[in-house]
C-alpha cells in the first residue's frame, strides 16, 4: 500500500469501551482496551489522513500533528463528540465497544450494601454508529465492527444492513487471541455487497493495515460511482 494514500481526507474512530455510573464509584463497563481502534487511527495517520479519534477510558497513548484526541467516558458523551464530526469527515469507523444500556438513576451517593440483592433499571443508549447511517451522504463511508460468540456471520450481516454500514469487519469470541485484551486479532470483513474476506491471526498493528487497505479500495469503488452519476 503506498503512502498518503488518504492525504487530505477525514477520518472519524471511535474506540476503547464506555463506563456507565452506577454511583460515584461504581461503573458498568467491558474488557475493551482499545488497542484495535488505535492501531487503525494510527495507521490513516500514516496514510496521510487528518483523524478525529474519540476515545473512551484506555491506557494508550497517541501523538500526532493530524490526530484530534477527544477523550470521553460514558455512552453519551462519546455520541455527542462523534455528532460534532459527522458532516465534515469523509469516513467514519465505529471500533468502540459501546455500552448498550445505561442505568436509568445514577445515585449521587454510593450506595450501600443494605440489603441482600438490589436492582438496576438499565435504559437504551444511543447506537452511535446507526445514527450515523442514518445521515451520511453519498460521498461518506461507514465502517462498523461486529464481536459476537455465536451465528457471527449473521449477525454481522444484520449489523450492516441495519446500521448502514459499507464494510463490517467481523471477529468472534471464539477465536482464540482474537478477542478484548490482546495485541492480535482475527477478522472477517464483509463488505456492503456481501463479499466477505477472512484474514488471519495477526498483530493488531498489522489488521489495522488490512482495514485501512479495504477501506481504501471501497473508497476507489464510491469514487469511481460517483464520477460515472455525476457523467449521466
Amino acid at each position: 500500500m503506498s503512502q498518503n494514500i488518504f492525504k487530505n481526507r477525514k477520518v472519524l474512530i471511535t474506540a476503547g469501551p464506555t463506563r456507565e455510573a452506577i454511583d460515584p464509584v461504581r461503573y458498568i463497563s467491558n474488557h475493551s482496551s482499545g488497542k484495535m481502534g488505535y492501531a487503525i487511527a494510527d495507521q490513516f495517520l500514516q496514510q496521510g489522513a487528518e483523524v478525529f479519534l474519540v476515545s473512551g477510558p484506555v491506557h494508550l497513548e497517541l501523538k500526532h500533528p493530524r490526530l484530534t484526541l477527544v477523550k470521553v467516558t460514558s455512552a453519551l458523551e462519546m455520541d455527542l463528540a462523534c455528532c460534532n464530526f459527522f458532516e465534515e469527515v469523509d469516513i467514519a469507523i465505529f471500533a468502540a465497544a459501546v455500552a448498550d444500556y445505561r442505568p436509568e438513576y445514577i445515585s449521587k451517593q454510593k450506595i450501600k450494601k443494605d440489603e441482600s440483592s438490589f436492582t438496576i433499571k438499565m435504559i437504551k443508549n444511543v447506537d452511535i454508529a446507526y445514527e450515523f447511517g442514518k445521515i451520511k451522504s453519498s460521498r461518506q463511508l461507514s465502517i462498523g465492527f461486529a464481536l459476537e460468540t455465536n451465528d457471527e456471520l449473521t449477525h454481522a450481516t444484520g449489523k450492516l444492513i441495519k446500521k448502514n454500514f459499507d464494510m463490517v469487519v467481523l471477529n468472534s469470541m471464539n477465536d482464540n487471541k482474537a478477542t478484548f485484551g490482546f495485541d492480535t486479532n482475527k477478522i472477517t470483513i464483509i463488505t456492503s455487497d456481501f463479499t466477505q474476506k477472512e484474514f488471519l491471526l495477526k498483530h493488531k498493528n498489522e489488521v489495522a493495515e488490512d482495514i485501512v487497505e479495504a477501506v481504501f479500495e471501497l473508497w476507489l469503488k464510491r469514487k469511481a460511482h460517483l464520477q460515472m452519476v455525476s457523467l449521466n
